[in-house]
């Protein structure tokens, strides 16, 4: 006891008599108190300079690789009337086997000859086309004719026009000849006069020359009048030359008009053919609606409708669908953070629900039910829970996952990090430092290097 109150208690009762306080004053128990004390020291300094493995810890959803491996919803291309379920659920489907029959409820597909109506208005159509088609190729050889019917009547109106011309020339020196016979004649009355007068000759001389002369002026005149009358002809000739121009033209722009119409005819019924092609495929694709079928082997999970006679509407989800072939990976979520610390490529360990594990976070080495996995994802963009999304696929170089584990289940996940030791991650913490981290680097580099 220490002895520094007034009440003596060793006066009052005996010490010895209690084992506690034998042991506890004894030399031999302070020995061995320092002893403990000491080996415990050595142990921690021992412990805090074993090596620690940094990491973040998270939670994860377990999810596929491909998109097409993930759960999906089938859905009705069309709006129909269920007819009958060929499963239910939990139902194993191969590709391809039939999940439902639908049929139809709009009016406009009721008719049962729909294919066969809408084939013979393509073939009627076509036919329509093969007609103008006929029809264009003969406006073209109306058109030819044409074409050659001008160079004709055109040749054999430049024809008469050269030879008017020609006979132009020719009434034009018989009306020279005429007007220089008159001229020798009328000389010829005027020295008959004169000689006349002089009683050299006599008056039947004289009228013989006044008749000749009469008869030059006459002849005169009908080389004239016979000159004039060809330049008539020339004149008509040219303007029937442009009225057989002016005629092919109309003629030629209404046979032009009317193969621009029966074209523009063609173009209609070819637009309206393919039309119904469009149309006709189109009832065809649609037949193949009526059955709904498996996209690939799987599973069907939950029916999203029921019964019989109900009606689904285009696009509306039918039931929810789980494929049987799938690559496994886990979706964790990491703070915005400890984001700088990821990189793809990077370790991560992964226990599963319903998979027992004794885990210890600095020693990945020596936790137990834990499974390898590489980080092979990063989001960009931070997702709707303030985090961001890191996918993460099995770790070939390590044991395989487990075979029941299900999409759609937990996951636990420790990102690795740098190897430090205890003391320094304590320092670490006890500051508010950030881990160590390090850049995964390729093996193409390695190999440069």
């Amino acid at each position: 006891m220490l002895n520094i109150s007034n009440n003596n208690l060793p006066s009052k009762f005996n010490p010895k008599s209690f084992s506690a306080l034998r042991l506890v004053e004894s030399k031999k128990t302070q020995k061995v108190t320092l002893t403990i004390v000491k080996w415990s020291v050595i142990l921690l300094l021992v412990v805090m300079l074993l090596p620690w493995t940094q990491n973040i810890r998270t939670n994860g959803v377990i999810t596929t690789i491909n998109p097409e491996h993930r759960p999906q919803k089938i859905h009705s291309i069309i709006s129909g009337r269920i007819d009958k379920w060929k499963v239910k659920e939990g139902d194993f489907v191969k590709k391809g086997d039939t999940i439902l029959i639908v049929s139809e409820i709009k009016d406009a597909y009721f008719d049962k000859k729909l294919l066969e109506r809408t084939g013979n208005q393509l073939s009627l159509k076509k036919k329509s086309v093969n007609s103008y088609s006929g029809k264009i190729e003969a406006q073209n050889s109306q058109l030819e004719a044409l074409i050659r019917q001008r160079i004709f009547f055109s040749e054999k109106a430049k024809n008469k026009i050269i030879q008017t011309v020609l006979k132009i020339q020719n009434d034009s020196i018989k009306y020279e000849a005429a007007k220089l016979d008159k001229a020798i004649a009328t000389f010829q009355l005027q020295r008959m006069d004169s000689l006349y007068d002089k009683g050299l000759k006599s008056l039947a001389d004289l009228e013989k020359r006044r008749n000749k002369a009469q008869q030059s002026q006459a002849k005169q005149l009908e080389a004239k009048n016979k000159w004039l009358n060809t330049k008539n002809e020339l004149l008509n000739l040219k303007i029937e030359l442009n009225s057989i121009e002016a005629k092919f033209e109309s003629n030629y722009a209404k046979a032009s008009s009317d193969k621009f119409t029966t074209e523009s005819k063609k173009f209609d019924t070819e637009s309206s053919v393919n039309s119904l092609e469009n149309k006709y495929s189109n009832y065809i694709a649609r037949q193949g609606f009526y059955v709904i079928t498996a996209p690939q082997d799987g599973y069907v999970t939950k029916l999203l409708v029921y019964g019989i006679g109900e009606t689904v509407k285009a696009g509306e989800s039918i039931l929810t669908f789980m494929p049987s072939d799938y690559d496994l990976s886990v979706e964790i979520y990491v703070d915005p953070i400890d984001l700088p610390l990821i990189n793809a490529g990077e370790e991560v360990r992964l226990q599963f629900d319903g998979w027992p594990a004794i885990v210890f976070s600095g020693w990945p080495g020596s936790s137990y039910g834990t499974y390898g996995g590489r980080i092979y994802a990063i989001d960009h963009f931070i997702s709707q829970n303030g985090k961001y999304r890191v996918l993460v696929e099995p770790d070939t170089s390590d044991h395989n996952w487990p075979k029941d584990i299900r999409v759609g289940g937990g996951s636990k996940a420790m990102v690795l990090l740098n190897n430090v030791q205890i003391w320094y991650e304590l320092w670490r913490k006890i500051n508010g430092f950030p881990p160590e981290f390090y850049k995964v680097i390729s093996n193409s580099k390695v190999e440069k290097k």
